[in-house]
């Protein structure tokens, strides 16, 4: 059953609410909010609609009464054997057989584009999603932000949207002087100084490797003592391990030390500190581009942050003009608890730079004044506490902060065997996400990703993820499409083709429980891909995917699709020849449905496997 005739059936309940409502028993004001839903079991018909169920209350009527009234109010209509009442009050409805088949004209006809609508073609929405800091190549963790994200977006264009993809490059601010100085002090390093690396800096090898390719063009031209750049620094971070395991501070301020490094630094350097700042920038946000773009990652918008380094005082004066704004040691604060947040926020500290959330706030209101009408950050789990001080600032700035949908994607452990692999950006131990496609392939990699909802924690298996099994879900998916095409290529060896014609001609001939089944689940697919994108939830795709390949192999290796007689290079009868046709055509229907939604989740439709 094609989604066409499943919106027939509801404007035909709907029509006869409307009967009822003529009639008094229904209200004037009456909306119908019912759904009309998949039978779990061929005895209680092909689909279910819960409209009497909804409407009892407002018609002060017994729900199972009310379901005679409205098939009694019900007009003719050919495709609907009959309908009964079940259960507290819901109609049963039950198909002529004819209609079972018009879900496998709709792929036919449709093919790539089956399950897609424009319904929210009038709607422009941004997914904004990774944003990780450019000091390090992407991690695992950062993996999923990255699948999640791509996934939400290219569901929300499966129905419609006009989507953007943007990743905020946090090019500007603490995080970016730290990977300067680390940089910094690994020049120092290459070239003969000898420098206490501090605890606070990146520590990574890929640090050095920035700085060598500074050396190599600039050879000694930057160098100064490394006396000069630590001059007046406090003692680094000293710790130590517990007799219980944990790690303890001893003595010193990482933060401080770091700090006062990154200060003398730029003093030493002048307008010469931009070319390590430049130099880390540059290289690792091409390395986070060629490896999102392996991952089958793309962005529409590369948004800096320094780009809106103009915007902020503005806005800051708008919050100003508006009361929101107050002094209190020195800084300047956001009266945020005045719109549910917990405490209020600094946005201008006393030294007169601005906070990071002062840019934050500059650049939610440029998003908006883009043009969105909903703007969805991904965002991860730790970010949880930063999300009512973002609806703060907007309702501030008199934009409705439900126009922002914030999801907060869990983090994601990696095993390795029995180990759990522990990992730190700051000190450059961590698994890539480069790594993991590696070891693991892209398919795998993005499908584990998000087959959970965002708020479950992962632990990533990697031994599953590489597994060739039906435990493994990506690849039971894939191998049900490879089978068709296996399939096909068998017939083709042996001489026949697939007559698309007869195929149709003969699905009568297709009258197997698990047919019917199969037919049912496919016409359910362009309703599970809005419930998908609209709850910008991938995993209802994950699952829908898994439910089709399980039920398709279980009817494949109860029904032969080649009769024995081609097998055995022998001439099949015409009653073979038929049902091998129309077996053939639930086959390729199955494979087309498998195809696209692999195809919106990121992942590849393999022939052969």
């Amino acid at each position: 059953m094609s989604q066409a005739q499943i919106d027939e059936i509801f404007a035909l309940l709907d029509s006869a609410a409307k009967v009822l409502i003529d009639q008094d028993v229904l209200p004037v004001d009456w909306q119908n909010n019912s759904q009309i839903t998949r039978s779990k079991s061929p005895e209680h018909g092909d689909y279910a609609s819960n409209i009497a169920l909804t409407a009892a209350k407002a018609a002060k009527s017994n729900p199972r009464l009310l379901a005679d009234q409205l098939i009694a109010a019900l007009p003719d209509y050919d495709s609907i054997a009959k309908l009964e009442v079940a259960g507290p009050g819901f109609i049963n409805i039950f198909l002529n057989t004819e209609a079972k088949f018009a879900v496998l004209d709709a792929i036919f006809d449709k093919h790539e584009r089956y399950g897609l609508t424009d319904e929210f073609s009038d709607k422009k929405i941004q997914v904004e999603f990774v944003s990780a800091n450019p000091t390090s190549s992407l991690h695992v963790g950062h993996g999923r932000g990255a699948a999640f994200g791509m996934s939400v977006a290219n569901l929300l264009e499966a129905v419609g949207y006009h989507v953007t993809r943007e990743y905020y490059v946090n090019d500007a601010g603490r995080q970016m002087d730290i990977l300067a100085a680390s940089t910094y002090l690994r020049y120092l390093e290459l070239n003969g100084e000898q420098v206490h690396f501090p605890v606070g800096g990146y520590q990574g090898d890929y640090v050095t490797q920035i700085a060598q390719t500074v050396k190599t063009q600039q050879a000694d031209a930057y160098v100064h003592p490394y006396a000069e750049i630590s001059n007046n620094a406090p003692e680094d971070e000293v710790s130590q391990v517990s007799e219980a395991g944990a790690k303890e501070i001893v003595s010193g301020d990482k933060n401080a030390h770091i700090d006062v490094i990154i200060a003398n630094s730029k003093k030493a350097l002048g307008a010469d500190y931009d070319i390590f700042l430049k130099a880390a920038l540059s290289d690792i946000l091409a390395d986070i581009k060629d490896d999102l773009n392996d991952f089958g990652v793309r962005f529409e918008q590369w948004f800096s942050e320094k780009s809106i380094a103009e915007e902020i005082e503005p806005v800051l004066a708008e919050l100003d003009s508006k009361g929101y704004l107050y002094q209190k040691d020195g800084n300047t604060w956001f009266r945020s608890t005045d719109f549910g947040d917990e405490k209020d926020r600094v946005v201008r500290r006393a030294n007169g730079l601005t906070t990071y959330f002062a840019s934050d706030i500059a650049y939610h209101k440029n998003k908006f004044e883009r043009g969105f009408d909903t703007v969805i950050n991904v965002w991860g789990a730790d970010h949880h506490g930063y999300i009512a001080r973002v609806r703060a600032a907007l309702t501030a700035l008199g934009i409705d902060e439900k126009r922002l949908e914030v999801i907060l994607v869990q983090f994601v452990a990696l095993w390795r065997g029995e180990e759990k692999i522990q990992m730190s950006s700051r000190s450059g131990k961590f698994v890539t996400l480069r790594e993991l496609r590696e070891e693991v392939g892209n398919d795998a990699a993005r499908f584990y990703y998000v087959a959970r909802k965002p708020e479950v924690h992962i632990d990533f298996d990697l031994e599953l993820a590489k597994s060739q099994s039906k435990d493994n879900a990506v690849y039971y998916i894939q191998y049900a499409h490879a089978r068709v095409c296996s399939v096909l290529e068998k017939i083709n060896d042996k001489g026949f083709t697939v007559d698309d014609a007869q195929g149709q001609a003969q699905q009568i001939l297709l009258q197997a429980e698990a047919e019917s089944e199969l037919m049912k689940l496919m016409a359910a697919y362009p309703a599970t891909l809005k419930r998908a994108a609209t709850g910008y939830d991938p995993h209802v795709l994950t699952n829908y995917l898994k439910d089709l390949a399980s039920l398709f192999h279980a009817w494949y290796n109860d029904n032969r699709i080649l009769p024995v007689s081609i097998i055995a290079d022998e001439t099949p009868s015409q009653e073979e020849l038929d049902l091998m046709q129309a077996r053939l055509r639930l086959s390729k229907a199955v494979r087309q449905v498998l195809a696209n939604g692999l195809s919106l989740l990121g992942l590849s439709a393999p022939t052969s496997m």
